[in-house]
């Protein structure tokens, strides 16, 4: 699927002029001029494709991060027969909350300070603040056994509305630079070349992809979230703690949106409350096209990778090829429902092989 979306998006999206750029006597990047047949001086321009160039490609990989580091996490929720509607909110919120700390130990904050632990506190203060909200969940889940769509669905208005209240609905900025520099690190930051590619959210969501992996596929725990999504009575019975699976699954899911925003607050330099509104639907369609199945005991955080990268192609394509862009959500939720409808079909497949190698062997 992303290799046909990247060819289907380099051969239909057409192309586009950009100026021509060359390295100045300071080391840094400039417009080229060239004179035309009039005399005058004007930018050089040369024709390059839309979606197949370094920009566009650098584009879509700092996109992609910050989904796919929030769809392992809302994988995993899906694989043990649960969903998070909370996560957008949870990424405002714990966004909002390190962001009014580091502009309050910021250059022009109150108590201004660039020293190391500032960043250090801050930064665990977002994670940790997401970790929370997802204990939250996790546990009214637990303790009141009510569905978690009703509960993530209540949590999604709070945590929003919380957001809402400590930033009287203000943007929140003046970080540390050195902060921002860390976030923002990559080939082409200082220099001031065209393309600038920030490695540090690539480097976090191939971390956090890799340490899903290993958590779903190697270890006991996982393998516990795949038994209680497959069948939930059945692990019960066999003497699995389902209700403290069910709790760590959600701790999972507010950690990764915890660190999710850490590092968009880092790239954007600023949060408000109104950051990932709408989020919900990207993240479990990212979970959802990358296999998880909505009723559960089936999924894989690698998955939830690809199915971050296909989404966020489909929305770079709507921009290439110049669909009006209050069409995204229309497409993005058909993609979701084709994706269940495919999934549904394979499950009544696999039951029928089954049931007709049963009735072989009989």
């Amino acid at each position: 699927m992303i290799l046909v979306l990247g060819a289907l998006l380099t051969f239909f999206g057409g192309r586009v002029k950009v100026p021509v750029l060359q390295r100045n006597a300071q080391g840094g990047w400039e417009r080229v001029f060239i004179t035309n047949a009039q005399g005058e001086q004007e930018v050089a321009l040369k024709e390059v494709n839309k979606f197949l160039r370094a920009e566009t490609l650098a584009q879509l990989a700092k996109d992609t991060s910050f989904f796919a580091i929030m769809a392992v996490g809302a994988t995993i929720v899906i694989i043990s027969g649960g969903i998070d509607l909370s996560v957008g909110s949870i990424y405002a919120l714990a966004g909002v909350l390190a962001a009014l700390f580091f502009n309050h130990y910021g250059p022009d904050g109150p108590k201004a300070s660039n020293a190391t632990w500032v960043i250090l506190a801050g930064m665990v203060l977002c994670v940790a603040a997401g970790a929370a909200c997802g204990i939250v969940n996790g546990g009214l889940i637990v303790a009141l056994k009510v569905h978690p769509f009703i509960i993530t669905l209540g949590a999604m208005a709070i945590f929003r509305g919380i957001a809402f209240i400590i930033t009287n609905g203000q943007s929140i900025g003046n970080f540390p630079a050195a902060f921002q520099a860390l976030i923002r690190w990559g080939p082409g930051q200082s220099s001031g070349a065209p393309t600038q590619l920030s490695l540090t959210p690539l480097f976090v969501m191939l971390v956090v992809t890799a340490l899903g992996i290993i958590f779903l596929q190697r270890l006991a725990a996982g393998r516990r979230i795949y038994a209680i999504g497959g069948n939930e009575l059945a692990s019960r019975y066999s003497g699995i703690r389902v209700e403290r699976v069910k709790f760590g699954v959600f701790l999972i899911s507010g950690l990764t949106a915890g660190i999710a925003a850490l590092l968009a607050i880092g790239y954007y330099g600023g949060a408000t409350s109104g950051d990932g509104r709408g989020y919900e639907l990207r993240v479990i369609a990212s979970a959802v096209v990358g296999g998880a199945s909505l009723s559960g005991g089936k999924g894989s955080a690698l998955g939830a990778l690809f199915g971050a990268l296909i989404i966020q192609m489909i929305d770079t394509g709507i921009v290439i090829l110049g669909i009006d862009q209050n069409y995204s959500d229309i497409i993005i939720g058909s993609v979701v429902i084709v994706a269940v409808v495919l999934d549904q079909l394979n499950n009544w497949i696999a039951k029928r092989r089954l049931a007709a190698q049963a009735s072989a062997r009989s």
